[in-house]
């Protein structure tokens, strides 16, 4: 059964960095893309970052471009996403989710998620 766990996240403040983990179990990693979400208060899930083996490259997000780096250890399971240069508008709950193959599909293709981790910057 697959599982996927967020860790890491907390307070920081602007311009600040943290890294969030996502421990995954139950499935070959290197058959599925791993994303990274986010939900920011009163607002809808939107995509931040997606890293795949048949993909590739990693992709990202237009506001996190440049700041966010998605990285996976296959051999212990887990995938991270480093945040550097924070800003307030990054406050938010962050999932990690898995889909079949690639990143290219829509959000319903995350068939698998953790149960999030909130990350808030603030001073």
């Amino acid at each position: 059964q697959a599982q996927l766990a967020e860790s890491g996240g907390g307070l920081v403040q602007p311009g600040g960095s943290l890294r969030l983990s996502c421990a995954t179990s139950g499935f070959n990693l290197d058959s599925y893309a791993i994303g990274w979400f986010r939900r920011p208060p009163g607002l809808e899930r939107e995509g931040v970052a997606c890293i795949s083996t048949i993909d590739g490259e990693p992709r990202y997000a237009d506001p996190v471009k440049g700041r966010f780096t998605i990285s996976r250890d296959n051999a212990k399971n887990l995938v991270y996403l480093e945040m550097t240069s924070l800003k307030r508008e990054d406050t938010a709950v962050y999932y990690c989710a898995a889909a079949v193959e690639t990143c290219g599909g829509s959000i319903s293709t995350f068939e698998s998620w953790g149960q999030g981790t909130q990350v808030t910057v603030s001073s």
